[in-house]
């Protein structure tokens, strides 16, 4: 590329460009010029010297933002520059006068083809500007990327979206965090976690850009100590990661809290609880019937993702619970089992209601089996109704649920009901609580039709030797 002299950038595809060809005939004549064309290298017409810049290498080098881009260089280093089409501007870098005295003072230029998304994700990988830093796995002419990501392990049993660079490097755009920022060990296999390695999950589980914020928070969750994740990958037992979100960027990304909100259909909620455990599976190596030891699994293993339905609620939201100001955007990831409904379509009263929450709660894992693990009650909105009609906010509810978890030691004792299960005859004469005393986790999500709700039953009981629920403010 000319480093002294006069540099013009043009395209056929734009007035501003078209308008100013005479003008740049005028300057060839009176300067040393060269001349670029992003989109046809015989525009300017009848120009001598035009060069082909269609694959935008020089467009790029130069960073051109608008089209027509006039440079002047000396000594090999760029001193001047202009754009659009400004008489003054163009008289004064070139030292001429009379340019195009026939055309109007100014015209604004074109965007330049060099920053249109797709063709500046392909120039940063082919001029080695991405932040990128993964091994790139080559695949054979005739290789189906879909079929290849299978090949290699680096699926959940659906396809995947092929993690290009280009991908990636769009996935990247959805975070101002660095690339090669490390957000720790994953378990089990301990393999360095950045952000990167989860963008490249988050491409392959589908993810939109936005989303990045969301799926970050989650990873940092279930890699801290407090989850226990090489513990919920390691129980025979059903869990796996349950991230519900909070905050104004659930519906800014567009997250269901509503209708079928633990169900399909929502891109946002799919794909992030998809970005999560395809992290877990590739990055941290937990894979059914290795690592990954669960006797049955859950559904929910394949994502399981989605956001308080703050709007339509009266309750204060999960976050509050957790210690975060409300309208804090944040995630709370639990290890959970898969749905078990709770259904009363009779109850009028709060009482009523409470008593079979609490009954279902008691049930959790076997209705024998104190103590049981933490759980996460989510509460429909007829349900929610018929609670605050009542003068029942949430914190009440989770009083009068944790006082009905202690039952009389004898009432769960072994061989009670015929069973086995229970707890151990010398608490005979004493009390037992199903739930530890943070063991129970509320949030409110649902559609607005059906007294329905739902208990996610976690691992073990939140004691510091097991998992815990962890709470993480998103960042951009």
């Amino acid at each position: 590329m000319q480093k002294n002299g006069l540099v013009a950038v043009v395209k056929r595809d734009c007035p501003t460009c078209v308008m100013v060809a005479p003008v740049l005939q005028q300057l060839l004549k009176q300067a040393d010029l060269t001349v670029y064309s992003q989109d046809d290298p015989a525009f300017p017409d009848g120009m001598d010297g035009v060069t082909d810049d269609t694959a935008l290498d020089i467009s790029y080098d130069l960073e051109i933002e608008i089209v027509p881009t006039l440079v002047r260089f000396e000594a090999g280093q760029e001193v001047e520059r202009t754009y659009g089409w400004d008489r003054a501007a163009w008289e004064s870098l070139t030292g001429a006068s009379d340019l195009g005295a026939d055309l109007p003072a100014f015209k604004p230029g074109c965007g330049a083809l060099n920053q249109e998304q797709d063709r500046l994700a392909e120039l940063r990988i082919r001029h080695g500007d991405t932040p990128m830093v993964s091994r790139l796995i080559p695949l054979g002419a005739r290789e189906d990327a879909i079929e290849a990501c299978y090949e290699r392990g680096w699926s959940d049993g659906l396809p995947v979206v092929p993690p290009t660079q280009e991908r990636v490097l769009a996935m990247l755009e959805g975070t101002t965090r660095a690339a090669d920022e490390v957000l720790g060990p994953m378990p089990s296999n301990l393999d360095t976690c950045t952000v990167e390695k989860v963008a490249i999950n988050a491409v392959m589980a589908g993810c939109r850009p936005e989303y990045m914020p969301v799926v970050l928070a989650a990873i940092e969750a279930v890699l801290e100590e407090d989850y226990c994740l090489h513990g919920t990958l390691a129980t025979t037992r059903f869990v796996g990661p349950v991230v519900i979100v909070n905050g104004p960027i659930a519906q800014q990304i567009g997250m269901n809290g509503k209708g079928n909100a633990l169900g399909q259909g929502n891109r946002a909620n799919a794909t992030i609880g998809r970005a999560v455990q395809l992290a877990v599976r590739n990055i941290g190596g937990g894979k059914p019937q290795g690592v990954d030891r669960a006797t049955l699994g859950n559904p929910g293993k394949l994502t399981y993702c989605f956001c308080e339905d703050e709007d339509g609620s009266a309750w204060e939201p999960l976050v509050v619970d957790r210690g975060l100001p409300a309208g804090t955007n944040a995630v709370t990831v639990f290890a959970g089992f898969g749905l078990q409904g709770v259904i009363d379509d009779k109850a009028r009263s709060p009482e009523e209601l409470v008593e079979t929450f609490a009954t279902s709660l008691r049930a959790v894992d076997n209705v024998n089996k104190f103590p049981g693990p933490d759980c996460l009650l989510v509460v429909c909105p007829e349900h929610e109704n018929t609670l605050m009609e009542g003068g029942w906010d949430k914190a009440r509810l989770h009083k009068e649920l944790m006082a009905r978890m202690v039952v009389p030691a004898e009432s769960v004792m072994r061989g009670t009901h015929g069973m086995a299960e229970g707890v151990n005859p010398k608490l005979a004469g004493k009390t037992v609580s199903k739930l530890v005393p943070t063991g129970l986790l509320i949030v409110r999500a649902g559609g607005g039709a059906g007294k329905f709700s739902g208990i996610i039953a976690g691992w073990t009981p939140g004691t510091p030797e097991s998992s815990r629920p962890v709470t993480k403010e998103i960042k951009s």
